[in-house]
């Protein structure tokens, strides 16, 4: 029998990667906007060494990465960090669901208690999974944060990857709201009878 957390179903993997799929969306559409300028530079670094090699792939020399084009590099990696943290940290902090999570019906919840996450318990959630992007220069971030994420498909009985299980966190589906709604009349409906 599945576990159910605070009596909520654990939230289906399929369901979860979209939700992350749809945040990554979130967070590269913002990076588009916020590092575009950077982006633009780092354009102007490599541009006359990717035009020589597409002249003659053969014979054309491929220097290494310039200081300014690496220094320009690391500085939109940094920036998109800060993005993702900025996106995700609140929204987890406050209500539990970013907007992919919040899209696709489920939410991160504490696994002692139903209060909000608040935002230590987020940071130290996300920070776990996010942290390694200024590594994707050397692809240690990358494989890292691609590990923590699938950690979640060989811990069958909570669904925790080890993002969750250092927050100590359980991703749950959120039941329809038409339920809450009807869970909520009942329960009014019993507090106003009980005082008659």
């Amino acid at each position: 029998m599945q576990a159910r957390p605070h009596g909520l179903a654990l939230a289906g993997l399929g369901r979860r990667l979209v939700a992350r799929l749809i945040d990554i969306v979130v967070v590269f559409l913002l990076n588009v906007v916020v590092n575009g300028w950077l982006a633009y530079q780092l354009w102007l670094e490599i541009e006359p060494t990717y035009r020589a090699i597409m002249a003659d792939p053969l014979t054309a020399e491929t220097d290494a990465a310039s200081p300014r084009a690496s220094w320009i590099y690391l500085t939109m990696l940094v920036v998109a960090t800060a993005l993702w943290c900025a996106y995700e940290v609140p929204a987890l902090a406050n209500s539990g669901q970013t907007l992919g999570k919040r899209l696709m019906g489920i939410k991160v919840m504490k696994l002692d208690d139903t209060a909000p996450l608040g935002g230590g318990r987020a940071f130290a959630r996300w920070s776990r999974l996010g942290m390694w992007t200024p590594l994707w220069s050397c692809y240690v971030g990358f494989l890292a944060q691609l590990i923590y994420a699938g950690s979640v498909l060989f811990e069958p009985k909570l669904h925790q990857a080890l993002h969750d299980k250092s927050a100590r966190t359980v991703v749950v589906a959120v039941p329809p709201r038409q339920f809450q709604q009807a869970e909520t009349s009942a329960e009014e409906n019993d507090t106003s009878g009980g005082r008659r």
